[in-house]
This record gives structure tokens, C-alpha cells and sequence, in this order.
């Protein structure tokens, strides 16, 4: 296939509970307008089957002809450090790293083969959030765990939401001006229900918050970020607690969920505006987290220019934005209150740097879709 200008991409974006499917058409640049598009239930069971299987198709069949399908999968592992074009062996090596990714993986293979039944002979192209981290340098990958450890199970920091970091630095580089972006240090947060950091130096990944599962980082809706894995010894060999369980408990019952009785960040701060005490600790013990790995990821570039927040927590909580700048003055991070409260409209991208601070900061549009759109068309070329 020949990229152009008129090629329509079909993004499939597999969540734990939803499918989203989107159309973008235009050039893969800033301006890929999304054409059509379908939020259906998550794929389960037989993989494109029962009526799961139909929505998708009637979704599809609803959208017209495609030039290209580009799917999100989570794991890439070190097979697949970028875009790939799905073969039968492509295939079979993405489900080989379900191991790595077992909450996302299967439903990322579920989407790929029910659009793939009903688009059997369109291109279809896998793109990772493990991938724009594969950049990241040995002293910062690397656990310090027994070599044979690492090398017979391939023990590394991977990293997540690699195509939100990577459109939301890109963009933050457009909106700076590319005449610095070969240089431009630049933390993107991406804050939602899972939430990661990355330092972008360059355009490039040389440090995250997620390691080799996306359970590691920062606090999170459910999901417990980093803690001491001494505290997970000990619950299994003193609590007797059953591994299925720990998971479990880390994964869906913790975070904010456990902290505050709610994963909701809304609910979190109105309930402590209010003067919730477990509301109060929860927005604390998220923002104390988020704080820090800002400054490590500053650390790892050795400066910051430039400050992003994505998600739909960092889109749309001014108050996460400014109580997390508030602690960051001694980087130069200093967010305006009034640009900063200022509703934007959807998908608006802007910049919320107070006047006379160092660092500039910008809340930017999630849209894996466009970044999805551009890395199809670079391998369909």
C-alpha cells in the first residue's frame, strides 16, 4: 500500500471493558480528523464470535472502506521494539507474550482477530505502548536482580503507555517550536485510571514509571504503583495470603480504591474538600507520588523544559495539576491558576505556564488514535 494523503486507517484501541474503534483519514498529521467511529464492549469469549463478533462487524461494515487497520497491543516485549505488520507468525509470537501482559494482552488478540475476520484482506499493522521505551538506557531498564534471572526471563523495566507519551511529547514539541526539539527535556503525564510518567529527552524514552508489569509507578484508580516487595514476602509467608489473591488485591483493590474507598479522582477531591480524612490522605498519597517520580524523571534528563499533563485525570482535574506543580517550584515548574482552571474545549491542547516560571507546562489531548494513524502510515509506505 502506498501512503497518501486520502488513506483511511481503522484504529482498534482494546480495553479491559471497552473497544473503541476509530476512523482517522487525512495526512497522519495534527490535523487527522476522526471520521467514524464505535465504542462497543469489550471482545470475550470465542475470539470474534457471538455478538460481540457481530457489533464489530456491523460497526465496521457502518465506516465504509479502510485503507489500513492499526491495532494497540500493550506488549511488544523485545520482540517488537516498533510498528509490525500482522502475519500468521506475528500472530503467534504476540500471543507468546500473554505471559508478560495477562489483564491486556488477550483482549488486544481478541480485537485483532474479530477485525481481522471482517477486514481479512486489509493490512493490519500491531503498534505497542512497550515500544517507545525500548530507548531506555541499560542504568535505567535494568533491575538489579541475578544476571541469570534476567537473561532467562528476560527481567527488564519495559514500560507503558509508550504511544501516549510518545504523541504527547511530540505534540508538546510542535507546540514549543521544532526548533528545539532535538533537545528539549520533556516529563509527559499521563494520568487516568492507570497512570505512568516519561522522560522524553530528545524525542526519545530514557526513563518511565511502569516496569515489567503496569503495575508498578505511580498511584493509580485501583492499582497500588510501587511498594516495597519485602511488605508482598511478607503478607505471602506470614499472612499465608495465596499469590491469586495478592494479584488480585494489588491490581483491583488498591490505589486510590483502597486509600480512599473510591478509584473516581473526582469524587476523591470533592469528597475531600469536604474534609474526607481518607479523601485527603488518598489525594496526598497520589500527589506525594506523583511529585517525586516527576522530579526522577527530571533526574534522568539531567533538567526539565517541559511539563505535560494527559489522561483523563491530567486533562481534566486542574486542581491534580496545580497542587502537583505547587510542589515542584525548585525545578522551575509554576502552573497560572487562571489558564490553569480556564475549561478548555475538547481535545484542546494548551499551555497553563505561570508568568517567570523556567519550565513550560501544557495539558494536552490523549489520542493514541493519531499516533496509532502515523506509525501505520510509516510502515505502509
Amino acid at each position: 500500500m502506498e501512503a497518501n494523503a486520502a488513506a483511511r486507517v481503522l484504529v482498534v484501541n482494546a480495553g479491559s471493558s471497552s473497544l473503541k474503534l476509530r476512523v482517522l483519514g487525512g495526512n497522519g498529521t495534527a490535523g487527522d480528523d476522526v471520521t467514524a467511529s464505535a465504542d462497543l464492549p469489550a471482545v470475550g469469549g470465542e475470539l470474534g464470535g457471538g455478538a460481540g463478533g457481530a457489533a464489530i462487524k456491523a460497526a465496521i461494515e457502518s465506516f465504509g472502506p479502510v485503507d489500513a487497520v492499526g491495532h494497540r497491543v500493550v506488549h511488544g516485549g523485545t520482540l517488537y521494539t516498533s510498528p509490525v505488520i500482522v502475519t500468521r507468525e506475528v500472530r503467534q509470537r504476540l500471543e507468546s507474550l500473554t505471559d508478560l501482559a495477562p489483564l491486556h494482552q488477550p483482549k488486544s488478540l481478541a480485537a485483532l482477530d474479530a477485525v481481522s475476520s471482517v477486514l481479512p484482506d486489509t493490512p493490519a499493522v500491531a503498534c505497542f505502548d512497550t515500544a517507545f521505551h525500548a530507548t531506555i538506557p541499560a542504568a535505567a531498564a535494568t533491575f538489579a536482580l541475578p544476571a541469570e534471572w534476567r537473561t532467562r526471563w528476560t527481567l527488564r523495566r519495559y514500560g507503558f503507555h509508550g504511544l501516549s507519551h510518545s504523541y504527547a511529547s511530540r505534540r508538546a514539541a510542535q507546540l514549543v517550536g521544532a526548533g528545539s526539539a532535538d533537545q528539549l527535556r520533556v516529563v509527559t503525564c499521563h494520568l487516568g485510571a492507570g497512570a505512568s510518567l516519561a522522560a522524553v529527552h530528545g524525542g526519545r524514552s530514557v526513563d518511565t514509571t511502569m516496569g515489567f508489569t503496569p503495575l508498578d509507578g505511580l498511584v493509580m484508580a485501583t492499582r497500588s504503583g510501587s511498594v516495597d516487595p519485602g511488605l508482598v514476602l511478607w503478607l505471602e509467608e506470614h499472612a499465608h495470603m495465596p499469590s491469586r489473591e495478592l494479584a488480585a488485591t494489588l491490581e483491583s483493590r488498591s490505589g486510590l480504591l483502597g486509600l480512599a474507598g473510591t478509584g473516581d479522582m473526582r469524587e476523591v477531591l470533592s469528597r475531600a474538600a469536604a474534609g474526607d480524612e481518607r479523601a485527603v490522605l488518598g489525594r496526598d498519597v497520589y500527589l506525594h507520588r506523583l511529585r517525586a517520580s516527576i522530579a526522577s524523571m527530571a533526574a534522568a534528563m539531567d533538567g526539565l523544559g517541559v511539563l505535560v499533563f494527559t489522561g483523563g485525570v491530567g486533562e481534566n482535574s486542574p486542581e491534580i495539576r496545580y497542587r502537583a506543580a505547587a510542589g515542584l517550584g525548585f525545578l522551575g515548574v509554576g502552573v497560572d491558576e487562571s489558564r490553569n482552571a480556564a475549561d478548555g474545549a475538547a481535545g484542546d491542547d494548551r499551555e497553563i505556564t505561570a508568568r517567570g516560571a523556567r519550565v513550560r507546562a501544557f495539558v494536552v489531548a490523549a489520542r493514541e488514535d493519531k499516533q496509532i494513524a502515523a506509525e501505520v502510515r510509516s510502515v505502509l509506505h
